[in-house]
């Protein structure tokens, strides 16, 4: 069987496809304190294992996204299924935490291109709206995974320890590059003709870079991913060290999170055909704000009950459901012939930044919660500033990218 476009098989890949990334965070979060006094280290060594995954992340798109363009999609796809495996492989048998933190960062190398080629090839195949319809539609299936990894992780840990979230997610890599292998066809219709280097890869970041509009939706993207990597990274220290849930009800209080995420991604798909990429990502930064500012207030003046938590992340999920989509949507959008060299640079952006905002917590966190609070409300409040600083030139690109799909196809059918 061969996936085709517009079916909900590809998007279902696609989805499994940007999944491996949470994943690969998510399954395991339950167990972090438990490798922590496994290995005698302290919150910010630990802490480490999932800032080196997100630097990898980061470093390792630089290279797909251009090498795709260049070799095609499939080809650099099925390396990065393979390296992911063969280095979650090292991280389940790792003897030391800093062989771990160490295999995490090449697992993550094989991760990131699994989610630079799943939106190259949305780029591919759908335009505008059509977009940022898929990347949603992908976000509510994708959002399923990290809503039962850390409820599995959680069972896993209590079950056989550590270790067992990494070989099921082993499993899970196995299958998705069997799939891949049999039934993902090719997308790229135009090779880029250059060769790929350093050099060359930069030079087309520049580029890509010098365009406003897209500054825009880089930096309202890694503002939002920004926000939930700090409740990714901080959320298992602070409900399980502060507010006392054991491992499995912390995976159960993390998927009510994700609730809200994939709660915002169905609100999404509605939206976008009425309000556009733009009135989406409007409602879905104000989300981000209110919540962030909520938990902040909670956190400082509540009365140390779960809810403070829980409540004002799944207003600020259901803002990144709406907002992350349809501002990866839109930076993919401005760059058509230039599809997996823009997913690159976006994901090497969003990615280094959400690194730098979860070491920074790891640092500040301790015996209180508000730390944890304090940088989602920042980050919330920062993605709205943004939108409405970079609104003009956003639009105005977008308004230049529509023009330039559209004499694309007339040139097409006139040929």
């Amino acid at each position: 069987m061969i996936l085709r476009p517009d079916t909900l098989a590809l998007t279902a890949v696609l989805a499994l496809l940007t999944s491996l990334g949470p994943l690969s965070t998510d399954m395991y979060l339950p167990s972090l304190p438990a490798i922590g006094q496994y290995f005698g280290r302290n919150i910010a060594d630990v802490q480490l294992t999932l800032s080196a995954f997100l630097f990898g992340f980061a470093a390792g798109q630089v290279f797909y996204g251009p090498l795709a363009d260049r070799h095609g999609r499939r080809p650099v796809l099925l390396a990065g299924l393979v390296l992911f495996i063969l280095a979650t492989i090292a991280c389940a048998f790792a003897p030391t935490l800093d062989v771990l933190t160490t295999a995490r960062f090449a697992q993550a190398l094989g991760a990131s291109g699994p989610i630079v080629l799943a939106r190259s090839i949305v780029r591919d195949l759908y335009a505008m709206e059509r977009a940022g319809r898929e990347l949603a539609r992908m976000g509510t299936i994708m959002g399923l995974v990290p809503a039962i990894a850390p409820i599995l992780g959680g069972l896993l840990e209590v079950a056989f320890g550590w270790r067992a979230s990494f070989l099921a997610t082993v499993l899970f890599a196995l299958a998705l590059l069997v799939v891949v292998a049999t039934a993902l066809p090719e997308t790229l219709k135009h090779r880029a003709p250059e060769a790929v280097s350093m050099r060359r890869i930069l030079t087309i970041f520049r580029d890509i870079a010098r365009n406003e509009g897209y500054r825009g939706y880089v930096m309202i993207s890694a503002c939002t991913y920004g926000g939930l990597f700090a409740f990714i990274s901080g959320s298992s220290f602070v409900l399980q060290g502060i507010y006392g849930l054991d491992p499995r009800a912390y995976g159960f209080a993390f998927a009510a999170a994700v609730v809200g995420y994939i709660a915002g991604t169905i609100i999404a798909q509605g939206v976008v055909n009425r309000r556009g990429i733009e009135g989406t990502i409007h409602l879905g930064v104000w989300l981000l704000a209110v919540g962030g500012l909520a938990m902040l207030g909670a956190m400082l003046f509540g009365p140390g009950h779960i809810a403070e938590a829980l409540v004002p992340i799944v207003i600020y999920m259901v803002g990144v459901g709406l907002t992350f989509p349809q501002s990866q949507a839109g930076a993919m959008t401005l760059n058509a012939e230039r599809a997996g060299a823009a997913s690159s640079l976006l994901g090497l952006c969003q990615m280094s930044f959400a690194a730098a905002a979860g070491i920074l917590l790891g640092l500040a966190l301790g015996a209180s919660a508000w730390p944890l609070g304090a940088a989602i409300a920042l980050l919330g409040c920062a993605a709205l500033l943004v939108f409405v600083v970079t609104r003009g030139a956003r639009n105005a690109a977008l308004a230049a990218s529509r023009a330039g799909d559209q004499a694309r196809l007339a040139a097409a059918r006139s040929r």
